[in-house]
């Protein structure tokens, strides 16, 4: 097959038909042709050296030219020349200078047009892949419509227009079949570049899809009068959804729910009858969750921000309610709020409490030598330790009924006194096991949390300096997207993660492991840097 002057411009409409059919750019096709024209002449002419082809975007003429470089010192012969032999193509030759020899028309074979074809296909089947991936790359986390191509093995393959998207059936709504032919809408769930070409990720079952769906149909929302804060859902079963207005005048439960519930009907359609609660958002965390709970009531909240976790009171009859049928309730309102949540009724708090003011009572009892109804009316009052009655002020033990200062002074002394004795044990028991005087002379610890150190081997200051502030402190680490507890050496003793810190710096300062000096200096820094945010920020402002 050669390339003759009758089919130079057929060549050109080749081109631009793949290109239309393809929707990808002639150029791209053209050069793909050029490439393989150039690897089908390699194979007559040898495939080391450098043939290339130019079809001229005009009159669709094919030019082969054999190129070679100009080098001080040859390698190849068949890609390299020096500038002496050069001066036979070129007048002054330098290094580094092309030299093209125009190579006359072939005629290519048939095993050279095949393996032609297969480059001109390779190159246009990349650049079909390309623009797929530049063009929903950047669509990620929007609603598409397609039409069902096929499904294979429960996974719906979707026609998008200008490629296919995967819907795999674990992101398919229960109990939804889709055949043949029928429209779908998704949403975009990921985009990635693979071996095989770009592949589009949908899903059905993404909070996101429902909040895109919302967004269609509440004009506030696309507005951003209306946003939406939070999605919590059991795909095909029940979802929850914080809203918060910018606006007093628009209600934004009142705004998503529509005419007789006309725009949250058109989501739930869609979701095949997945019923959703609307809720207002609050940025009081306690007060969201009370209204996510609903329709459940609460009567009290406890909220832990380091634990993330909030303990829950209900009256004992709305216990079922809170829950919901298989947990699905207070599940959807810990999806939501972001905090793990712990149901109890009001009975089973009532026990706790009265568990704990029997606990108390008895300490006080057993240590300070005090009678049952002394005992309780401290822990009435609010104490639970013996450090909070021994060094209190003695004005509030004298609020308490009854208590005279003579009392109030025995009290304190019997508490100290006691506290006294545990602390030699402490400091006896931390001797067995170890504990060097340099951690014993380190202020800041006190005698029972050299006993929990040394339980965890930290034994000397060396030790105490090594350690990281949530191995004091504790804290929580995220395994798999669920959040777990680690515990620390001196958590129970109520110790903070910016106390733990300050020992430790104070700790590796004493022994001479870091400079004070330094410490300085980072904090000048540091206030440098926000005094700077804060002008940056100011004159942005004016």
């Amino acid at each position: 097959m050669s390339i003759t002057s009758a089919n130079r411009l057929e060549l050109l409409q080749i081109a631009d038909a793949v290109a239309r059919e393809k929707m990808i750019e002639t150029g791209l096709v053209i050069e793909a042709m050029e490439e393989s024209m150039a690897k089908a002449a390699k194979s007559r002419y040898g495939a080391e050296l450098d043939i290339r082809a130019h079809i001229d975007r005009k009159s669709g003429e094919l030019t082969m030219t054999r190129v070679r470089f100009v080098v001080d010192e040859v390698e190849n012969h068949s890609i390299e020349m020096t500038v002496a032999d050069a001066r036979a193509h070129l007048d002054n030759p330098e290094v580094g200078d092309l030299i093209e020899d125009i190579l006359p028309p072939m005629d290519f074979g048939r095993i050279a047009a095949q393996s032609a074809k297969q480059v001109i296909l390779q190159k246009v089947r990349e650049a079909e892949r390309a623009r797929q991936f530049a063009e929903f790359k950047d669509r990620v986390g929007e609603i598409i419509n397609g039409v069902v191509k096929r499904v294979e093995y429960g996974n719906v393959i979707v026609d998008v227009g200008r490629g296919e998207a995967v819907l795999r059936r674990d992101q398919l709504v229960n109990r939804e079949g889709f055949r043949t032919g029928e429209r779908v809408r998704a949403y975009i769930r990921e985009v990635r570049e693979e071996v095989r070409g770009p592949q589009i990720f949908l899903s059905r079952t993404a909070p996101e899809f429902m909040a895109e769906l919302f967004k269609m149909e509440v004009p506030e929302i696309y507005d951003g009068i209306i946003e939406i804060k939070a999605v919590a859902r059991d795909p095909g079963s029940r979802a929850k959804i914080g809203v918060i207005s910018y606006d007093n005048s628009i209600d934004p439960v009142g705004a998503c729910v529509g005419m007789r519930g006309s725009r949250v009907q058109a989501v739930v359609n869609e979701l095949q009858g997945e019923k959703i609660d609307i809720i207002p958002w609050n940025d009081d965390a306690p007060t969201f969750l009370v209204n996510a709970l609903q329709p459940a009531e609460v009567t009290k909240v406890v909220l832990d921000e380091d634990a993330e976790r909030i303990e829950v009171v209900v009256p004992d009859e709305q216990l079922s309610l809170a829950i919901g049928r298989r947990g699905q309730n207070v599940r959807l309102a810990s999806q939501l709020t972001g905090f793990d949540i712990d149901i109890m009724t009001e009975a089973e708090e009532s026990a706790r409490r009265q568990a704990e003011f029997a606990e108390r009572s008895q300490l006080f009892m057993e240590t300070m030598n005090v009678d049952e109804v002394v005992a309780q009316l401290l822990v009435s009052e609010g104490f639970a330790t013996l450090e909070e009655v021994a060094y209190v002020d003695t004005d509030e033990l004298l609020l308490i009924d009854g208590f005279d200062e003579t009392t109030a002074e025995e009290l304190q002394a019997r508490a100290r006194e006691c506290l006294e004795e545990i602390h030699a044990k402490a400091i006896a028991k931390a001797r067995e096991m170890g504990v060097e005087d340099s951690l014993f002379n380190f202020e800041g610890l006190a005698p029972e949390m050299f006993v929990a150190l040394a339980e965890d081997g930290v034994k000397t200051l060396d030790d105490f300096a090594t350690c990281a502030d949530w191995e004091l402190a504790g804290g929580y680490t995220t395994v798999d997207g669920e959040r777990v507890k680690d515990n620390g050496s001196l958590e129970k003793f109520d110790m903070s993660l910016e106390e733990a810190q300050n020992l430790i710096m104070t700790a590796r300062i004493q022994l001479g492991w870091v400079d004070p000096a330094d410490l300085v200096t980072e904090e000048d820094e540091e206030d440098g840097d926000k005094e700077g945010e804060e002008a940056t920020t100011a004159e942005a402002e004016v």
